[in-house]
């Protein structure tokens, strides 16, 4: 049986725009990309984080950041060259606000885990 897995924290919140693509052109074959791909992404190339210190914010092994920044970085590649469309959407993530400090940490973790035991209801 396969491990579980692991959510990735997003503390940059949700993305403002989900959807990029060529101007003046829609392609019916979309490249989705995940929002955990996307924070990746966001804190690796735009806030120029270390993998590792990228990893830490996520909340995972640097080897998975590793691999979720490879898969996007195919994506976006893709859709550079083939002029396709970007969705971003879905993935295995739980929403945190930007947290500096352990106890906040803990706290969103505690928080996520009391919203989602609350949905299950």
């Amino acid at each position: 049986m396969p491990r579980p897995k692991k959510c990735r924290r997003i503390s940059g919140g949700m993305p403002e725009y989900t959807r990029f693509g060529p101007k003046g052109k829609r392609n019916n074959s979309a490249i989705v990309m995940t929002v955990d791909e996307y924070e990746t992404l966001r804190l690796i190339d735009y806030e120029n984080l270390m993998q590792e210190e990228a990893a830490k914010k996520l909340n995972v092994a640097r080897t998975t950041t590793q691999s979720i920044y490879a898969v996007a970085r195919k994506k976006v590649s893709t859709a550079l060259v083939e002029g396709k469309d970007i969705i971003i959407e879905g993935g295995d993530i739980e929403l945190c606000p930007p947290c500096h400090h352990r106890q906040h940490q803990n706290r969103c973790r505690k928080q996520f885990t009391q919203d989602f035991e609350e949905k299950d209801e």
